[in-house]
């Protein structure tokens, strides 16, 4: 087994890329009498078992990763004791809406699973769904904008304004400051000039700092958002068809946690185009203080 073998070799547990049928033939054609379940048998108290691939790896670390989480921690912190919000963002995975097959399994009447549509043809769909959510670290609380045209950092600013003015401005009154942390990429990446330009335009109207902080590249999976809310609406409706947009809205809504987790859902009708072009002089208009740490990672906008 040793050249099909795989894993951790200073862990007990170890796996192979081999079936078992395989390597009963293998073993047959020497001259052994196997069958593959004594192969299944054999590998098992040889401490081997039968693993799918795990998602872990995203890429190499940037050098200033630790570097850059402890000083997101420490701005959370600070933030949570003045009593000023801090929200982590980001886009879920799209979905189709239709009588399509959703994976996970749930509890039905034996014989009776949930029939669905056998093609999951985007030509079949009633249409998509782009949620782009809010977490607030500090209330447990979610907000999700369920979008429907395009991913676009109009689209990500119009989420974080609607998030301010169904959740935002009603816990925290007396804000002045607003801290986001996001990904480095996508609609609220750090290059993305649409970002920053629609920020400046949402600073101005709330009269909020808004302070951002970017994960480095390949840390995505550290988003709060993703462990803390998006996971369980995942969970909430796995197994089960978005059949049309109410359905989803109410999953997402219907979503909570042994801890509380609430999360508020509505849906963006609004048409989002890609490909807008920012002018270097509209860049320059943009009041913006970038930090003396990692300064294309973390900055402020102030409104005029």
């Amino acid at each position: 087994m040793s050249d099909a073998t795989a894993g951790d070799p200073m862990r007990l547990l170890k796996w192979t890329h081999k079936s078992t049928y395989s390597i009963a033939k293998y073993l047959k054609e020497k001259g052994f009498l196997i069958s593959e379940d004594t192969v299944g048998r054999m590998l098992k108290k040889e401490k081997y078992s039968l693993q799918a691939n795990k998602k872990r790896y995203e890429g190499k670390s940037h050098p200033d990763r630790d570097a850059q989480f402890n000083y997101i921690n420490d701005q959370a912190k600070s933030f949570i004791k003045k009593q000023q919000p801090v929200i982590s963002v980001d886009t879920k995975k799209k979905e189709l809406v239709g009588n399509f097959k959703n994976s996970g399994k749930n509890w039905r009447k034996k014989g009776s699973p949930e029939e669905v549509n056998a093609y999951d043809f985007p030509d079949l769909a009633k249409g998509k769904i782009i949620p782009y959510g809010a977490y607030d670290i500090n209330l447990n609380k979610g907000f999700v904008n369920v979008g429907i045209t395009s991913d676009t950092s109009e689209f990500a600013v119009e989420s974080i304004r609607q998030w301010w003015k169904q959740l935002g401005k009603k816990h925290y009154p007396k804000a002045k400051e607003l801290l986001i942390t996001a990904d480095s990429g996508g609609s609220n990446g750090y290059r993305n000039r649409g970002w920053k330009y629609f920020l400046n335009i949402l600073s101005n109207e709330t009269g909020l700092k808004i302070k951002v902080l970017h994960f480095p590249p390949a840390t995505s999976k550290w988003n709060k958002i993703e462990h803390r809310m998006f996971s369980f609406i995942s969970q909430n409706w796995r197994g089960k068809p978005l059949i049309s947009y109410q359905v989803i809205i109410n999953f997402i809504k219907n979503t909570k946690t042994e801890k509380g987790l609430e999360i508020f859902a509505r849906l963006d009708k609004n048409t989002y185009q890609t490909g807008k072009k920012f002018s270097d002089e509209e860049m320059e208009n943009i009041n913006i203080q970038y930090h003396n740490f990692h300064p294309e990672w973390n900055y402020t906008i102030i409104p005029r």
